[in-house]
C-alpha cells in the first residue's frame, strides 16, 4: 500500500503514488546567487548574463515546463522522476534528496531545486558557494502560481517571449473547457492514496476543481491539515456522499471494484451509481503544459456525472 507523502515528488512524478503539492507557496521565486527570500526583481537583477546553457531540473514539472518554452537543447540532465516528454535525459539525480557533489559534477549553470526537497535550503547555499545559479520552485496554490513559474523559467532561460505565448495559450484552452463542463454543487472527492488523503481547494489540485464549481468534500476537513491536505475518516468520507470519486492512486491498483469492496462504501453514491473515475497520477500531480490535460480529464469526468 502506498500512502501519501509531502516531501515533494509529482503531482509530485514519473509513475510515484505520492504528490508534490505539498506547500501553499503563492508561486515560485527564483534564486540566483542570492537569497530564497529576495523577490524576483532583485534576484532577476543576479542572474547570469547569459541564457544558461547546462541546466538541471531536478522538478518533473519544471522539466515538461522547460521543454514546453523551447529550452530543451539547454538541459543537461533531469532527476529520476522527470519521464516526460519521451527523450528527457533522465539521470540519477534524485529530486527528493539532492546531493549536491552528484549535481555539480554535471557542471551546470543553473540547477531547479524544489523547496520540499530534503535539505532544500542547506542544498542551495552549497551550490552557491560553488558559483551554480539556482531556481528554488515552490509548489504553486494555483493555476497563477503554475503561469508564474513558466514566465519565471522563460526569463531565466531566455525563452520569455515562448513562456508568455504558451501560457497565453494554455489560459484560453483551460477557460474553454471550465465554461464547456461546469458544473456546480457536485459533490467531489479527490484520492491521492488509498489511507484517504485528499487535497482541499487550498492546494494546487483542489484549485483545479474549484474552477469547475464543484463541492469538494475535502475543504470541510481542510483544518485537520494545514498544508490543505487532510487525511479522511471513512467515516466522514461516508457521511460527505461524494457523487464522485477520483482516483489519483490508480497506477497503484485502485480501481472502481477495488474501492465498492471498501467497507461501508456501497452506500456511497458515487460507487452506487458507478462514478468512481481514474485519473493518470502523472497529469494530476505536475503544473506543467500537460495542465491542460488534467482540466480536460476532470471536465470529461463531470460530464459523466451532469
Amino acid at each position: 500500500m502506498r500512502t501519501f507523502n509531502k516531501l515533494f515528488a509529482a503531482a509530485l512524478v514519473a509513475a510515484i503514488a505520492i504528490t508534490p503539492f505539498a506547500t501553499d507557496a503563492a508561486s515560485a521565486k527564483p534564486v540566483v546567487g542570492a537569497a530564497a527570500s529576495k523577490s524576483l526583481a532583485q534576484a532577476s537583477s543576479k542572474k547570469p548574463a547569459k541564457a544558461p546553457v547546462r541546466i538541471i531540473s531536478l522538478s518533473p514539472s519544471a522539466t515538461e515546463i522547460l521543454w514546453g518554452i523551447g529550452a530543451a537543447k539547454q538541459v543537461a540532465a533531469v532527476d529520476d522522476n522527470s519521464n516526460f516528454p519521451a527523450g528527457v535525459p533522465t539521470s540519477k539525480l534524485s529530486s527528493f534528496t539532492p546531493n549536491v557533489e552528484a549535481i555539480a559534477a554535471y557542471n551546470p549553470d543553473l540547477v531547479i531545486l524544489q523547496a520540499n526537497a530534503t535539505k532544500a535550503t542547506e542544498v542551495q547555499a552549497a551550490l552557491k558557494k560553488l558559483g551554480i545559479a539556482v531556481y528554488l520552485e515552490q509548489t504553486p496554490n494555483n493555476t497563477a502560481g503554475a503561469y508564474t513559474e513558466f514566465q519565471q523559467l522563460g526569463a531565466l532561460t531566455g525563452h520569455a517571449s515562448q513562456a508568455s505565448r504558451l501560457v497565453a495559450t494554455m489560459r484560453k484552452q483551460i477557460k474553454g473547457i471550465v465554461s464547456l463542463f461546469a458544473a456546480p454543487h457536485i459533490r467531489v472527492f479527490h484520492e491521492l492514496d488509498n489511507t484517504l488523503y485528499s487535497a482541499a481547494s487550498k492546494t494546487f489540485i483542489g484549485a483545479v476543481y474549484k474552477d469547475f464549481g464543484v463541492t469538494n468534500i475535502a475543504d470541510a476537513a481542510s483544518g485537520a491539515d494545514k498544508t490543505g491536505y487532510p487525511q479522511l475518516s471513512a467515516e466522514y468520507l461516508i457521511k460527505a456522499n461524494p457523487q464522485v470519486v477520483v482516483l489519483a492512486d490508480g497506477d497503484w491498483g485502485e480501481t472502481k471494484a477495488t474501492v465498492s469492496e471498501r467497507a461501508g462504501w456501497s452506500a456511497i453514491d458515487a460507487v452506487k451509481n458507478g462514478k468512481v473515475f481514474t485519473i493518470g497520477s502523472d497529469i494530476s500531480s505536475r503544473w506543467g503544459p500537460r495542465l491542460v490535460d488534467l482540466y480536460r480529464a476532470v471536465g470529461n469526468i463531470i460530464a459523466k456525472v451532469n
